[in-house]
């Protein structure tokens, strides 16, 4: 699990999941890129989140992730998460979730599992920030 400050750019999504092919019993990466949203919420329009977290906290609770993930899904050999924290701006990616697995089907839903219980247990807060709102 890495915090990263800012958006995950995309020159370090590409080291990553370079970083994912060195296994020889390894036979499929499955990834989630997560972006923000220009949702509309009452009529005001995202432009940006901004992301805080107790760095301690989201470490112990990915660990208990990583460890469900990898008890649940034998086949899985890797495990990473990455994620925003401070200002994203709307269109740009904030979270980054890739397992690596023996076969597709066992990477595929293991990412999903991830992906859910990230939403679920990952103590990342957001603060949404609108267009109509001055620039701090």
């Amino acid at each position: 699990m890495r915090l990263i400050e800012g958006p995950l750019m995309p020159g370090l999504i590409a080291e990553v999941i370079a970083g994912s092919g060195g296994s020889h019993d390894t036979g499929a990466h499955a990834l989630f890129l997560g972006q923000v949203r220009r949702d509309r919420i009452d009529g005001r329009f995202v432009k940006a989140i901004e992301y805080s977290a107790y760095e301690e906290m989201v470490i112990m609770e990915a660990n208990k992730i990583s460890k469900t993930i990898l008890s649940e899904f034998e086949d899985v050999r890797a495990f990473e998460i990455l994620h925003s924290r401070g200002m994203v701006k709307a269109g740009e990616t904030a979270l980054l979730v890739i397992v690596s697995a023996g076969h597709r089907q066992q990477a595929l839903a293991a990412c999903g599992k991830a992906v859910d219980l990230i939403n679920e247990r990952l103590p990342v807060w957001k603060k949404e920030l609108f267009e109509d709102e001055p620039d701090l």
